[in-house]
């Protein structure tokens, strides 16, 4: 991690009226999917007990935050926000009932979002960069922090060519106009969040590119999420089944985290808290 700056240089994260200084350590947030078609996990925490006891252990590895989400980012059938809010607002509960871990939600609809903090979210994580006019009102109304992320289309929608003069410019001038509405919004810089969006419209290569240039990202002035865990791309550039990019996917966050990267979202929690942790301790040597 970088060397101790000046007090400007500080990354700050309110979670829920708890601000988390990030300027030279990363949460780890730990993937709770409520989907009977997840890409990775297959539909293995679906039931709410299952998901409940997945929870435990992420909470037991040392998850900083756990994600919920009940719509996969990919294609599929058709989930509408009915169904999306029976799956995803029993799982909140739940979780927070149990468990004294900051809960975010993996929605890009505003009702789903409202309706999760008012069950104890305190994050909206949104891969459609807040497509939906009502989003950042109700995140602003419940105090709940934001991730605003890139893509190319929309969530769902097949992008199977995507074209960029320079990737990582667009990408970057995209966050800082999204991060601009969340300001306007009423949403302070310490309750905002930027995510490149790898593997969403964009290729492999592309989607390395961004990665490489985390401390790019980083430097737009707000702490910068890491969802690179078991992605299609890290599959595509080494020609590894889903089930055999476990190291690929910690040395994605290793590298992340050197660049600047403050949130890793992950399914391996206690694999990736041990790389947080070392490059910490070395950082601290």
């Amino acid at each position: 991690m970088p060397a101790p700056g000046s007090e400007a240089d500080r990354v700050v994260l309110d979670l829920g009226g708890v601000v988390r200084d990030l300027t030279h350590r990363a949460l780890v947030m730990g993937i709770l999917n409520r989907t009977p078609d997840s890409f990775y996990d297959r539909g293995s925490t679906f039931e709410l007990d299952a998901l409940c006891r997945r929870a435990e252990q992420l909470v037991g590895e040392g998850a900083d935050i756990l994600d919920i989400g009940g719509v996969k980012a990919g294609p599929g059938p058709e989930v509408g926000e009915a169904e999306e809010l029976e799956r995803v607002i029993p799982a909140v509960e739940a979780v927070v009932r149990r468990f004294d871990t900051p809960v975010s939600v993996d929605t890009w609809r505003a009702g789903v979002a409202r309706a999760a903090y008012r069950a104890g979210a305190v994050m909206g994580n949104d891969i459609s960069g807040f497509a939906d006019p009502d989003y950042l009102s109700q995140a602003a109304e419940a105090g709940a922090a934001v991730v605003a992320t890139h893509i190319r289309l929309a969530p769902r929608v097949p992008d199977p060519d995507p074209h960029y003069d320079d990737v990582v410019e667009t990408v970057a001038s995209y966050l800082l106009d999204r991060a601009a509405r969340a300001l306007a919004a009423g949403i302070p810089a310490a309750r905002v969040v930027l995510d490149a969006g790898l593997d969403l419209g964009k290729t492999a290569h592309q989607s390395l590119e961004l990665l490489g240039s985390s401390d790019r990202l980083a430097s737009l002035g707000y702490p910068l999420l890491l969802s690179a865990s078991n992605k299609t791309f890290l599959g595509a550039l080494w020609d590894l089944p889903i089930t055999d990019r476990r190291e690929a996917s910690l040395a994605a966050a290793a590298v992340g985290v050197s660049l600047g990267c403050r949130l890793l979202r992950v399914h391996d929690v206690a694999g990736t808290c041990r790389v947080r942790d070392a490059l910490e301790a070395v950082s601290k040597a």
